[in-house]
């Protein structure tokens, strides 16, 4: 196993029950013998927006980290997707977080389905002038009515 997983599988059990948790980046770093870094990888990769957390960092001496996982409450989740995507999105990070959502059941799959079709580039059109805006807004669009 990886130090990355080995990194995220600590911390996902850190979580557990809870829906937050607050980190020292250097204590877990001198904890697992890797760089701060290392720590900072693991968090801005495994926990996003798309993966249903919040991360908050402040550096500096007194710097920590606190990691949030969205309530799983299925208006609160979709809210927190749509505030997520911002005023573009390609396709590959729309399944990112279809995926998601199907996993935590916060979608059935067919509606991830219809969603995926949807916005794809063939369903957009491949000379749409600003194709990934167009899929952001929606997008949104698609979560909203699900609300």
């Amino acid at each position: 196993m990886k130090l990355s997983d080995v990194i995220e599988n600590f911390l996902l059990e850190l979580l557990g029950q809870d829906t937050d948790i607050i980190l020292k980046r250097n204590e877990l770093a001198t904890q697992f013998n890797c760089a701060p870094s290392q720590i900072n990888y693991v968090i801005d990769t495994r926990f996003t927006g798309q993966r249903g957390y919040i991360v908050e960092s402040q550096r500096g001496g007194g710097g920590y980290i606190r990691i949030h996982r969205v309530n799983i409450d299925q208006s609160n989740y979709l809210m927190h997707v749509i505030n997520s995507v911002g005023t573009h999105i390609s396709f590959a990070s729309v399944q990112a977080f279809l995926a998601n959502m199907a996993g935590q059941s916060v979608i059935t799959d067919r509606e991830m389905r219809l969603i995926l079709t949807a916005l794809s580039d063939r369903s957009i059109g491949p000379n749409h002038p600003d194709r990934d805006a167009a899929r952001a807004e929606i997008f949104k669009n698609m979560l909203l009515r699900l609300i």
